[in-house]
């Protein structure tokens, strides 16, 4: 992103509420000699709607935050870009994606380039640095004689506490749970008006209780509208507005020309797994292991720490997952132009062969893949076949 800035007149930085934007935006350089202005506070919003220029008069390096709050901020911005072009940078932050207003995108075309900021990785909790495989990841895959170093609290703990950074500051996991209790009535009750009128909060709320027990499944928004009472049409409208809340992600499905017939569906996964428990009602180690979605909600956790993997690279790689008519398939296919690399997430500390049926089948129908991962909950990493590696999940922090 800082490279950007040098290259491009606008940057567009967006992500779930809480995950930092605003720290990093004031905090980090060159953001932090910047000037800031949020459209939270709302002399500032009023200045944007009445006479947006000034706000950044006198410089050329401007900080909007929260832009999502005046979308029509967003023809000043172009009309200022396309006036005096190189001699001027703008970021333009906010808890909605920007990228999916379709307004947005087209006042920007051409003009902006978009980051997503995810909440934070396990890595990152620890202060560790970044793997020095993982630059490598798409030229030689990992290696089995790789080291790995234990994690003090095994993946349920972190599936239930979550990766946002506010939550690092607490000690007891009472807090935890009133923390996201707060996070959650702070979405419906304000971040949703700011993005679309919705007629009933309770049935929104359903909404996000049945997507989240589908957290890492395959969408089916028939059987949402069953199981909520809660009508197709407006389920999918529902869908648009936690996906533009940067809250829910719809994972599409890999598809090549090939003869195989293959599902198309896309897969739902929230932005953080501990997200996706508060809403299911687990709000303990014992209730969430015995559940029926704790997979899911460990391929959430897989997903988070790919996605941050996929920002180190430029290309910046995309993600999808792998599923044929018959029931076979791969969790997350990650692919970089005619690059592939097949992960799979399996919670289970002792993996063993036979989980790896998926990988083998998508390595025989795609042999120019170079690597496929297992990636599980115990401490050992494990070769399952010449081009099969099982790794420990905190290995991708």
């Amino acid at each position: 992103m800082r490279r950007a800035v040098e290259d491009h007149p606008v940057v567009i930085l967006t992500g779930a509420r809480q995950v930092g934007k605003s720290t990093l935006l004031q905090q980090e350089k060159p953001f932090s000699q910047w000037r800031y202005l949020s459209l939270d506070d709302f002399d500032v919003l009023q200045q944007a709607e009445r006479e947006p220029t000034s706000l950044w008069a006198g410089t050329d390096r401007v900080v909007l935050d929260e832009v999502q709050r005046s979308p029509a901020l967003l023809s000043a911005v172009k009309r200022t870009v396309d006036q005096r072009g190189r001699r001027i940078r703008f970021v333009l932050s906010g808890s909605a994606n920007l990228l999916l207003m379709e307004k947005v995108s087209e006042t920007l075309a051409g003009r902006a380039v978009y980051f997503t900021l995810p909440p934070m990785t396990l890595g990152e909790i620890l202060g560790r640095p970044v793997p020095d495989w993982l630059p490598t990841f798409f030229k030689k895959g990992l290696s089995d004689k790789q080291s790995v170093r234990e994690t003090e609290a095994l993946p349920i703990v972190h599936m239930l506490r979550g990766f946002m950074p506010p939550l690092f500051g607490l000690a007891r996991f009472d807090a935890v749970i009133r923390w996201w209790e707060g996070y959650v009535a702070t979405y419906l009750e304000r971040d949703l008006r700011q993005l679309s009128q919705v007629d009933s909060l309770s049935d929104f709320r359903r909404v996000m209780q049945a997507l989240a027990l589908r957290s890492g499944q395959m969408l089916n928004q028939t059987e949402v509208s069953r199981d909520t009472g809660v009508s197709q049409p407006t389920v999918h409208r529902y869908l648009n507005l936690l996906e533009a809340s940067c809250l829910l992600l719809r994972l599409p499905a890999f598809s090549r020309n090939r003869t195989k017939r293959l599902i198309k569906t896309p897969k739902v996964y929230w932005v953080d797994p501990a997200l996706a428990c508060y809403l299911a009602g687990h709000h303990e180690a014992k209730s969430l292991e015995a559940s029926r979605e704790v997979g899911g909600i460990f391929e959430t956790l897989v997903l988070l720490h790919l996605q941050a993997l996929c920002h180190l690279f430029v290309p910046r790689p995309q993600l999808s997952y792998w599923r044929t008519a018959t029931g076979k398939e791969v969790d997350f296919v990650v692919e970089q132009g005619e690059k592939l690399v097949a992960v799979e997430a399996k919670l289970t500390t002792s993996p063993r062969f036979s989980d790896a049926d998926g990988l083998l089948l998508f390595l025989e129908e795609y042999p120019e893949t170079i690597q496929g991962i297992l990636i599980h909950a115990g401490s050992s990493v494990k070769r399952l076949h010449e081009k099969i590696l099982a790794v420990p999940w905190h290995v991708l922090g």
